[in-house]
């Protein structure tokens, strides 16, 4: 008998999964067009370090771009690895996205440098850690799975949480890492683990053949116990 893994609802989860997280690049992408049709700087509301009134960037800045560049390089990585999350860990998926919003805003207001730190680019390099660390600690077949496929697309992200271009925030990529390696370790048993495949074939081995029970005659066939 053969024990499937599917659940009837894997699919419904996905295309979900997939339609959340286009729907909130499609905000991004209003966002970013409202914005140049009334020629609006939005840059004044991103984060800035240990300003009172900075503190509001930790809810816009993962919504504002500072040009479409900025923009497109965001969107796909936020659709593949969101989809992911939510799609591979269901229960996980909202606390982890919630810490890294807003998490990762805290971390830059508190010590990142003093300019304004826009983008959704911390949210992506946070969703990256947490998928490929979790995969490495559960270590179960769909995790591994999903944590080999994230790596292979984005793992170059890693290299985003070192300072670098000085135009670019890898303080928001840095502290995004950060909480999403802790969510990871916290959150390793939340989601339960893809219940494995089993064979009929694996209960009917050959038994073995005790030697002292084997018919002395049976030395003279040329047979191989």
């Amino acid at each position: 008998m053969t024990h499937s893994t599917a659940t009837p609802d894997d699919g419904h989860r996905f295309r979900q999964a997939l339609c959340i997280s286009v729907s909130f690049v499609a905000v991004l992408w209003l966002v970013y067009f409202a914005a140049a049709l009334f020629n609006i700087n939005l840059g004044q509301y991103g984060i800035y370090p240990r300003r009172i009134s900075g503190l509001m960037g930790i809810v816009t800045a993962p919504l504002i771009h500072g040009s479409f560049a900025h923009l497109f390089s965001n969107s796909v990585p936020v659709i593949i690895l969101g989809t992911t999350l939510l799609y591979g860990y269901p229960r996980s998926a909202w606390i982890v996205l919630a810490g890294l919003y807003f998490g990762t805003g805290l971390g830059v207001w508190i010590s990142a440098r003093p300019a304004y730190h826009i983008g959704a680019s911390g949210l992506s390099v946070g969703m990256l850690f947490f998928l490929f660390i979790i995969g490495v600690i559960r270590w179960d077949r769909r995790a591994i799975a999903l944590s080999m496929l994230v790596f292979f697309l984005y793992g170059s992200m890693v290299w985003s949480i070192f300072p670098g271009d000085p135009h670019v925030s890898y303080e928001s990529h840095l502290f995004g890492a950060l909480i999403g390696t802790v969510l990871a370790i916290l959150l390793r048993n939340t989601d339960p683990k893809l219940v494995e495949k089993h064979y009929s074939w694996e209960d009917e081995a050959e038994p073995l053949i005790d030697e002292k029970d084997q018919d002395p005659g049976d030395n003279d066939t040329g047979r191989l116990q």
